[in-house]
């Protein structure tokens, strides 16, 4: 039997959650970045190893230290946009909880994960 699947998300990604909703009537790209963030979030809910694995000595020590993440998975949006995600299991109830940290665009990226170019 499967367990089923909550998505929560973080403060940081809620708010650019909210974000996006706000601006997307009014722009394309934001509008792209939002329709694929939900389609996203239906495959996670669907198959909780969709996203690409991140190896653990590669996790910003901000997710260890503010979420106790254990690992971390990378979803990739429109315009080099990403959503990261981590798994975890619910203690009080039978179910797995995919826990978006972050929805951050490329150049935010780069910086959390130490990676450096033109961007």
């Amino acid at each position: 039997m499967n367990k089923p699947v909550r998505l929560i998300l973080s403060s940081e990604a809620e708010e650019v959650y909210r974000y996006l909703n706000e601006r997307a009537p009014h722009s394309k790209i934001d509008n792209s970045i939002l329709n694929a963030i939900n389609k996203k979030v239906e495959l996670i809910k669907v198959n909780i190893h969709y996203g690409n694995p991140i190896s653990k000595d590669r996790i910003p020590g901000e997710y260890i230290v503010n979420y106790n993440v254990k690992n971390l998975f990378r979803v990739e949006l429109p315009n080099y946009w990403r959503m990261l995600y981590s798994l975890t299991n619910d203690d009080s109830e039978i179910h797995i909880i995919a826990f978006v940290l972050d929805i951050i665009d490329h150049k935010e990226y780069n910086k959390k994960f130490g990676y450096k170019g033109n961007v």
